[in-house]
């Protein structure tokens, strides 16, 4: 299955720096857009195989949270 998401990126001292609008916590960079796209891409893979080892034994509870 292929997912598509939103790149927001700049370029921060020559480099191309992004992150995934969607998913937050996902941030990485590259010396080119493609670079960046490569390791945008293996930095959202590294996340979703850190939740997924997270999640084995965690419980779930819902919270009220005052806005």
């Amino acid at each position: 299955m292929r997912k598509h998401f939103t790149l927001e990126y700049w370029i921060d001292d020559g480099w191309y720096v992004g992150r995934l609008k969607e998913v937050p916590g996902v941030f990485s960079q590259g010396e080119s857009l493609q670079e960046l796209e490569d390791n945008i891409q293996d930095a959202y893979h590294l996340m979703i195989e850190d939740e997924n080892l997270l999640s084995v034994n965690a419980q779930t509870k819902e919270v009220g949270i005052e806005v």
